[in-house]
């Protein structure tokens, strides 16, 4: 969704290494670029804004921890672009251009959206006999066996899609709101996404061989303490549930503390602190 701070925000981050980025066809920032670590942490936007939302993350993060946050079609410096309104149309895209970048330890965190985007990769990869992600990390979002328990709200015209969009997660900032041609410029891509999460049911497959982390905000009406417990049967390898103060958008706040979390998960993960990146 979209969320403060305010997705006008949301610019092409500057990168030190644009030959990486370029290879991954736009779908990736690099706030931070560290080539001697370890681990790479990819990092999956929530509807509706993009890669920006990660960008303090990667200098908050240990040093052996490198960064890299997505980017979809439809915004930032991939405004030309049409968004895609699919999340397997997303997520086939994802598996064939972030493939050259997973030539190291990698681990996905995906918030929202980003969380479904996240877990449906992983499948993918698997699906496709590429390397996974060694650790999963899922936010703010239900367990795929969790009914949605809101109406569709994709086929609502402008001003009630934004509305009823605004009710449930308080997510478009006021300045946003005033200038409706700043409103029409990011309602396209807000739509898209919105109608690929409502268009999408994940089937039932066996449950993967990487742990998952479950994050979620005490106080998020979205998804409440109880839909994120079922994420525990999309694993054998193990899982954890974490709940922090906050709503849906816990996540700004708490940023330091979340960040620190999801590196110590990282360092935890034996798969991936005994890595060592390539030469």
């Amino acid at each position: 969704m979209l969320s403060r701070p305010s997705p006008t925000h949301d610019r092409p981050t500057a990168t030190l290494d644009p030959p990486a980025r370029d290879r991954a066809g736009g779908w990736l920032q690099w706030p931070l670029a560290r080539r001697e670590a370890a681990v790479r942490l990819f990092c999956f936007h929530p509807a509706g804004v993009g890669a920006s939302v990660y960008r303090q993350w990667a200098a908050a993060l240990p040093a052996d921890i490198e960064l890299a946050a997505v980017q979809l079609p439809g915004r930032a410096n991939r405004l030309a672009e049409p968004p895609l309104a699919s999340i397997p149309a997303l997520v086939d895209a994802l598996a064939t251009s972030l493939a050259p970048h997973f030539d190291r330890p990698f681990a996905f965190f995906g918030h929202s959206m980003g969380a479904v985007l996240a877990h449906e990769l992983t499948h993918a990869l698997r699906d496709r006999g590429l390397p996974g992600p060694r650790h999963l990390i899922v936010s703010g979002r239900r367990a795929p066996t969790v009914p949605d328990p809101f109406p569709p709200v994709r086929h609502l015209p402008d001003d009630a899609f934004v509305a009823e969009i605004n009710r449930r997660y308080n997510a478009i900032p006021a300045e946003i709101l005033a200038h409706r041609d700043v409103l029409e410029l990011l309602l396209p891509c807000l739509r898209a996404d919105i109608a690929a999460l409502e268009e999408f049911v994940a089937p039932a497959r066996p449950p993967l061989d990487a742990p998952i982390a479950v994050f979620g905000g005490d106080s998020d009406r979205q998804t409440p303490v109880a839909h994120l417990e079922p994420w525990r049967q999309e694993t054998a390898a193990g899982s954890c549930v974490r709940v922090f103060p906050g709503g849906h958008f816990y996540l700004d706040p708490l940023r330091d503390q979340v960040v620190a979390e999801v590196a110590a998960l990282l360092r935890s993960d034996t798969s991936l602190a005994g890595g060592s990146p390539p030469p």
